[in-house]
């Protein structure tokens, strides 16, 4: 993971069965999967929610998880 800004935002949504993280820097800005942040993008462990690698990292690191 390179360089991370502090204080975006991610959400869960619904991806037919399974979670999906999405991810914003701004509340102004539209959320988009996790997978359009290659910087941040990390790999998930088997049989793990789509992005949990990556919405760990991001609360370390200040992010916001908004409730879906």
């Amino acid at each position: 993971m390179s360089e991370i800004l502090t204080g975006g935002q991610m959400l869960w949504k619904l991806e037919g069965e399974d979670r999906a993280l999405y991810l914003r820097h701004d509340a102004s800005e539209p959320w988009r999967p996790y997978e359009e942040f290659p910087q941040y993008a990390l790999p998930d462990p088997e049989g793990f929610s789509k992005g949990i690698a990556t919405f760990l990292a991001l609360l370390k690191q200040n992010w916001t998880a908004i409730k879906s």
